[in-house]
């Protein structure tokens, strides 16, 4: 393992973050090397998860109490005293100071009103025969947002606020009064909030706190979203099928595409930004530009000192890190669509002249302005986003998770005399004769 000291009076640490080239011969290798990330099945982690979920499936809430008692080292001594008082959010709040209650009201806001342009609403049409098509969005009861190492206040204001505006029912588990205040800046109303399954003091989570929402005696929920642990996520995995979840999320991500002409304490702080969350998370620079290449790595050698969480940045870049010479900004964007990260920064110069190339990302950050952090606070977009390059098929967490679409099909009279016959004429070639004739039973044609 690398030297994790100072090195003596200079001030620096000197970080060995891997440089790669996309014209070395085994690029393509050392690339999917760098990127492979599997979260995978430690046996005893597995079977812990099996175990709760069933205790919790057998025992209700009386078991959910308890784990929360031996994990979370909280005493509650019935179900209901999971729950949080809403005076209880409201002085937390409250007691804070000035500037951070604005901060809060001004990003939950922000927030807010980028979700409200993803609402959905209810539509039919009627066509010429007078049948009627449609479609009708409605709501799922429940959400269950895990917190994670840190406080997870932007998690809670990402998810409370898209919540609102799809019209779901909104349950957490916070546990901590950090999070707590930000629930209620959030605009917490639309769920209970609950106490228990705190990730937020206790990493070692269990996923429990996914099993006594759906099987406690307490309430059941459709869903499940929000970030975790390796726990949390074994959960979801389990309880999928039983209720719905939004995805299964990885360490954090961040690639930044550089055109070499964005100051590189900037990219090399932008890199920190992920790093810091985990020892596991990723962070890459792609660019053009080896001169700048360089300028970054002795970036980020100068700025690490500063850093309280240096050691974990330090073991993130340098396990999971890179830095990649690239032949062109089009090579990049290529390489990028390659990784589908979860943020991806585009510090050039006319970042939307790109976006046609750029097919898959959670986030694009655009513009040399634009950090990544602005979007895990008060940018507006949901920052919960598809990782470990499942952005090839996934998108960010949106209102849209919030709500379910139902078809709406009512067949006019005459309607049935045309698509009866379209319907008897498929299920007849299909030797589904039960199909047909139940077509046929409602026209002339019968």
């Amino acid at each position: 393992m690398h030297s994790r000291k100072l090195l003596k009076n200079k001030g620096f640490y000197k970080m060995k973050i891997r440089q790669l080239s996309s014209k070395d011969e085994n690029f393509s290798a050392e690339l999917d090397a760098l990127l492979a990330y599997e979260a995978t099945a430690d046996e005893k982690l597995e079977a812990t998860v099996a175990a709760i979920l069933n205790d919790v499936r057998l025992r209700g809430d009386a078991a959910v109490l308890e784990y929360t008692g031996r994990f979370d080292r909280l005493a509650l001594a019935s179900a209901p005293e999971m729950e949080l008082p809403r005076a209880e959010l409201r002085a937390a709040f409250e007691g804070l100071p000035a500037d951070q209650r604005a901060a809060l009201e001004a990003a939950a806001q922000r927030v807010t009103d980028y979700h409200q342009k993803q609402l959905q609403a209810s539509w039919s049409y009627t066509d010429a025969d007078g049948t009627l098509l449609g479609q009708q969005v409605t709501r799922w009861i429940g959400l269950d947002c895990m917190c994670g190492r840190q406080s997870g206040l932007s998690v809670v204001s990402a998810d409370e606020c898209a919540a609102r505006q799809g019209g779901g029912c909104c349950r957490a588990d916070y546990g901590g009064s950090d999070t707590r205040w930000c629930q209620e800046s959030a605009g917490a109303g639309s769920g209970i909030p609950v106490r228990c399954g705190s990730c937020v003091y206790h990493w070692w989570c269990t996923g429990r706190c996914c099993f006594g929402i759906r099987y406690g005696n307490h309430s059941k929920v459709d869903k499940i979203v929000g970030p975790g642990n390796a726990y949390v996520a074994a959960a979801k995995r389990r309880v999928f099928g039983i209720c719905g979840i939004d995805m299964i999320a990885g360490p954090s991500e961040i690639l930044v595409i550089c055109d070499g002409l964005t100051n590189p304490d900037w990219i090399a702080m932008d890199l920190f930004s992920q790093a810091e969350h985990d020892e596991l998370a990723q962070a890459i620079l792609l660019s053009p530009d080896a001169g700048f290449i360089q300028a970054v790595a002795e970036s980020a050698d100068r700025l690490l000192a500063q850093m309280p969480r240096r050691e974990i940045i330090k073991t993130a870049l340098e396990n999971r890190g890179a830095l990649i010479h690239v032949a062109s900004l089009e090579e990049a964007c290529a390489i990028s669509n390659r990784i589908a990260p979860e943020h991806l920064e585009m510090s050039v110069a006319d970042p939307q002249a790109w976006l046609p190339k750029l097919k898959h990302a959670g986030a694009i950050f655009m513009g040399r302005h634009t950090s990544e952090a602005l979007g895990d606070y008060c940018a507006g977009p949901n920052h919960v986003l598809p990782t470990s390059g499942t952005a090839r098929f996934s998108s960010p967490l949106g209102v849209y998770d919030f709500q379910k679409r139902s078809s709406l099909i009512m067949v006019s009279e005459q309607g049935a005399q045309t698509l009866g016959k379209i319907a008897a004429t498929l299920a007849f070639g299909e030797g589904l004769q039960a199909h047909a004739q139940s077509a046929l039973y409602r026209s002339k044609i019968n």
